[in-house]
């Protein structure tokens, strides 16, 4: 388990926090500032919105499901989006998070610029309606109160094949008890 908040790290919800907003997700953290907050966006919750119904001049270049996600409950009604480089260059529209080796190919893209600058230079490319944001101090407290494990990512966490089980794979590639946490239920009850 990693030890602090940082950028390319996961913020990965534990069984106790049951925020709807948060409830069995997996945060990719974009931005920390101990002095500013922290932004990220949750990588497990695709909606049902095509992005040909939003973005359609970007669908080409999404990778699968083609759908929207849900980045998290702050500015819901504006996209932000993710994608990998094919090679260590910074293409233009494309913007490199300054975190660890795990997202060193990893950027946000401009969503403002013309699609086909990008469709040679990116492999992979998601869009998210809306992030996650915690002012100074307060992601903090909630790791405190046990609301989050903070771990590390790998490169395939971002654009995992199938977002309804990242919160299980994460997990269960942890080492000692934390591995244990993925065989929660989802409900305690009906265990």
């Amino acid at each position: 388990m990693a030890e602090a908040i940082y950028v390319g790290g996961l913020l990965v919800a534990t069984p106790l926090l049951d925020d709807p907003n948060f409830r069995r997700s997996v945060v990719l953290v974009l931005e920390h500032d101990e002095d500013g907050g922290t932004l990220g966006v949750v990588l497990n919750r695709p909606s049902e919105i095509a992005v040909t119904q939003v973005l359609p001049s970007w669908d080409a270049l999404v990778t699968g499901p083609p759908v929207l996600f849900e980045g998290g409950p702050v500015q819901t009604d504006s996209a932000l989006a993710l994608a990998v480089v094919l090679s260590g260059e910074e293409p233009l529209g494309w913007r490199r998070l300054q975190g660890r080796a795990a997202v060193s190919r990893l950027g946000t893209v401009d969503l403002d610029a013309p699609p086909e600058i990008l469709a040679g230079e990116i492999s992979q490319m998601r869009i998210f309606a809306g992030y996650a944001g915690w002012t100074a101090g307060q992601l903090e407290n909630e790791l405190q109160e046990g609301a989050w494990y903070v771990v590390d990512s790998e490169p395939g966490d971002t654009f995992h094949p199938n977002p309804a089980t990242l919160w299980r794979t994460v997990l269960r590639r942890q080492k000692g008890d934390l591995a244990l946490v993925a065989t929660f239920p989802d409900d305690p009850l009906l265990n």
